[in-house]
């Protein structure tokens, strides 16, 4: 397909607080008490864990709980509640748009490892990320996949290499050569997440990877390779996975950091990039090891975060572009709670943190975050006044209805998104457990306050079985409307011998938005979507980009210990579509333009949507954004709305169907 032209224009809270959980005593080989009271707990993730005989009791009622949810799904028709009355509506026609898998002709051989070797390490579980980033400006989208590694003290076999980084550069057409060697990253660790940015506004994106163990800053140096920038910058945390056998290794007691998703975002308005990083829990292999988590049967099981302490989320300002300052205490990102009362009582970490989104939900310019927590309630951080000329960031999810869901119980909380999903209505999606359906927070239209609405937009029943991890906001037909995909795929290699309502590879599931106001979202199908898209992966990180240039957006999928998918959109080209690279000027805003909103204006018609950072799980798709616009063949204007207190800019009449760079400063 051919590339759509490309222009430089420049023209005219709910619930309870949780119950702490116990400190974990390393030495102790047996088991501790759940994460949370009776009302804290969740069934579905309870059946892992615990002694084989309370195991043996709980798993026929655990088991016919889940077979009940399982066996009781929702019916075809879709059930939406209105004015306390139970509306019937019949499903929508979902358009044919069929996605592709070109993997292997793509030149994209990414393989994603674990470190798994027998014992059951948590992170483990967790898989990788995966970012969509034009490392050597040349305008095309290039992709770089966050591998894990072996455990310290790992022995490699003859001829085995070690696993690394990935950098994949686009060349164009859906074609992709590995470049990691040459851009010097062909560098070992056990990473996470990854977010990008410019931080030193020279016009080339740097990258940022959360670890097990230190995380890890690389300079993007002229566009050709990258450098660890690390130390200098202050970023990598507060400690290293150790160099050691792996006898000592596995009876490491010192908590090692866990990082998770990560994003980029200007918080204090000094046109300089600062960081957000999400840690999961605290852990250790002694830590994780001494609790006692087995199947029916025996074998060890993988941990479950209701038996581990919380952890901390850091946030790190941008000084001068080189150096950042770790802010995390006096911005307010640390979240914390007592155990009991006095001057004695115990403080505990209360965050489980897995995925970020920076947003705008009151729409005052200075981005907001959205935490998922995995087990406990999750974190709405709120850009504030600091009283002394600066900023900080309130924690404000109990106030504001954003801790829980509809029921006031804490899910597992995984990926998370934000969008304008209709004129004028706004939603955090939040990927969760499995027979946990995903959590709406929609915005209401009159205050900054947030609701569940997953049952009246339709998401409720067909979302609740899978276990979802990355998902993400992407308008696939180029409609007008963002849809919504979520990967999908279970934590233990074993659970179908204990559930077998689940597997441990499971299919993505494509939402099409209707702009129904009767029922928003409708499950798209093989059969309209393409089967490729739907082969069952045991999916965790997941973007979107537009890596062919035809105008429409692609997806690329990471599996946990195994290989990742890239799918082309073959979208029919019947819609026409709009593309904005925003580009600060380096000193206002930063040149990333992270936090920026843009405003299309088409007749009666308007389309908004905001530069983020790392979003979904673990990942980051593309910093451009992509509107579909349906019939609409002329624009009228874009505005664009700066972050921090800025002048908003409008360019008029950008021509359809073209990506228009619109660099601050040259607009009205």
């Amino acid at each position: 397909m051919a590339n759509i032209p490309h222009d430089n224009y420049t023209g005219g809270g709910r619930g309870s607080p949780e119950v702490p959980p116990p400190a974990i005593d390393p030495e102790a080989n047996g088991l501790t008490e759940p994460d949370g009271s009776a009302e804290d707990q969740q069934p579905a993730r309870s059946l892992l864990i615990g002694p084989a005989v309370v195991l043996v009791l709980a798993g026929v009622a655990v088991g016919g709980y889940y077979a009940y949810r399982y066996l009781n799904r929702e019916p075809e028709q879709t059930t939406n509640i209105q004015g306390g009355q139970a509306a019937v509506r019949e499903k929508r026609p979902v358009p044919e748009v069929r996605f592709t898998d070109v993997t292997g002709p793509s030149g994209v051989n990414f393989v994603h490892t674990t470190g798994a070797a027998g014992q059951k390490l948590l992170p483990e579980t967790m898989g990788g990320g995966v970012a969509v980033l034009d490392y050597d400006g040349d305008g095309k989208p290039d992709l770089l996949f966050i591998n894990g590694s072996p455990w310290p003290g790992h022995q490699p076999k003859p001829g085995e290499a070690k696993p690394t980084l990935k950098l994949y550069r686009n060349k164009g057409g859906m074609e992709f050569e590995d470049v990691t060697e040459a851009a010097g990253l062909a560098v070992t660790l056990y990473g996470m997440g990854v977010a990008v940015a410019d931080i030193d506004n020279d016009r080339r994106p740097d990258i940022f990877v959360s670890c097990i163990g230190k995380h890890r800053l690389f300079r993007n140096v002229d566009g050709k390779r990258f450098e660890d920038v690390t130390d200098a910058a202050g970023v990598g945390g507060p400690g290293s996975l150790p160099d050691i056998s792996r006898e000592e290794f596995l009876r490491w007691k010192p908590p090692i950091p866990f990082g998770s998703s990560a994003t980029f975002l200007d918080y204090d308005g000094d046109g300089r990039p600062d960081l957000f990083v999400c840690h999961y829990v605290t852990w250790s292999p002694a830590i994780d090891l001494s609790v006692s988590s087995t199947l029916l049967g025996g074998g060890r099981t993988y941990q479950q975060p209701q038996q581990l302490e919380g952890s901390l989320c850091s946030l790190y300002r941008n000084v001068d572009g080189k150096r950042f300052e770790d802010v995390s205490a006096k911005a307010g990102v640390q979240v914390t709670e007592k155990e009991g009362t006095g001057e004695k009582a115990r403080v505990r970490n209360v965050g489980k943190s897995l995925g970020v989104i920076a947003c705008d939900p009151d729409g005052d310019g200075w981005p907001d975050l959205f935490v998922a927590n995995d087990t406990v309630r999750n974190f709405f951080f709120h850009n504030q006044p600091d009283g002394a000329g600066g900023r900080k960031l309130v924690e404000s999810g109990f106030p504001l209805g954003a801790a829980y869901a509809d029921n006031g119980r804490p899910r597992g909380g995984m990926g998370v998104d934000w969008a304008e999903f209709a004129p004028g209505r706004c939603a955090a999606v939040i990927a969760n457990f499995a027979n946990e359906p995903l959590t709406w927070l929609e915005k209401d239209r009159q205050r900054l306050r947030f609701t569940d609405t997953a049952l009246p937009v339709g998401l409720a029943g067909p979302s609740r079985s899978a276990l979802k991890f990355g998902t993400f906001f992407f308008d696939y037909d180029n409609d007008g409307r963002p849809d919504l995909l979520v990967a999908n795929g279970h934590i233990e290699p074993d659970i179908a011998k204990i559930q077998a309502s689940q597997q441990y590879a499971q299919a993505p599931q494509l939402y099409w938005n209707t702009g129904d106001g009767q029922c928003y979202f409708e499950p798209a199908t093989p059969e309209k979507a393409g089967k490729d898209l739907f082969q069952p992966m045991v999916g965790r990180g997941s973007a979107f980009a537009d890596l062919d240039g035809d105008g429409d957006l692609d997806v690329v999928l990471v599996a946990n210990g195994g290989p990742a998918r890239v799918l082309r959109n073959d979208a029919p080209r019947g819609n026409h579509f709009l593309r904005l690279d925003l580009r600060g000027d380096g000193t206002k805003t930063a040149r990333s333009a992270i936090g920026a909103t843009a405003t299309v204006k088409a007749g009666d018609k308007t389309f908004t949507q905001t530069v983020a950072g790392g979003r979904g799980y673990l990942s980051q798709s593309e910093l451009v954004l992509h509107f579909g616009l349906g019939g609409v063949e002329k624009v009228d204007a874009v505005t664009v709305r700066w972050p921090g207190d800025v002048p908003p800019e409008t360019w008029t009449s950008p021509a359809v169907d073209k990506l228009h760079v619109l660099n601050q400063g040259e607009g009205k």
